[in-house]
């Protein structure tokens, strides 16, 4: 009998093709534990602003297929460099899309984490914290160690098997949280 992989959709917070963050999604969707699917989904400069009129006639295309893609994932990660002290707005806009409907959205729930890197000291750490509150406020549940924040400053964090380590740690976190009974 075989098992269903646990499927991990990263939301990339840059929009640049050749971002580090964006080829650090891809180094743990290539790199993803036996047992693990991460999917990097694509679309997020698709989607507009979130207008609620807009959601309540006629829900865009890239924001309906967002729904569907998070909505059937196991977990959802973050994968977003910092842009002037706080998160990308592609990636707060895909969180007002994927909040909605209000009781229903395709984020209630899931388990959640966030990694990245940019080149200062505190490698995104306050997009990070926003993320997480964000995600948490908006209904994903935020899981203990599934945040890391790596300053790229003299290091190549693609090649540092450490720190690759510690970003495929978060992935894993994710892959095997389990909810606690309430």
């Amino acid at each position: 009998m075989t098992q269903t992989p646990t499927r991990i959709v990263a939301l990339v917070g840059s929009l640049r093709a050749d971002s580090l963050n964006r080829r650090i999604a891809e180094a743990l969707r290539d790199q993803a534990p036996e047992g693990v699917v991460v999917e990097i989904a694509s679309g997020l400069a698709d989607l507009p602003f979130y207008n609620e009129d807009v959601d309540a006639t006629q829900t865009p295309a890239a924001a309906a297929a967002l729904r569907e893609l998070v909505a059937g994932a196991d977990a959802v990660l973050a994968v977003t460099p910092e842009y002037n002290g706080t998160m990308p707005a592609v990636l707060n806009n895909a969180i007002d899309w994927l909040s909605r409907p209000y009781g229903a959205a395709a984020l209630s729930g899931k388990p959640f984490g966030v990694v990245g890197a940019t080149p200062t000291p505190y490698g995104g750490k306050w997009a990070h914290e926003d993320a997480v509150r964000s995600f948490g406020v908006a209904g994903a549940v935020v899981v203990d160690g599934a945040v890391h924040s790596q300053s790229a400053i003299d290091v190549n964090v693609l090649e540092d098997a450490d720190i690759l380590g510690r970003l495929q740690a978060v992935v894993e976190s994710l892959a095997a949280f389990q909810p606690t009974a309430a």
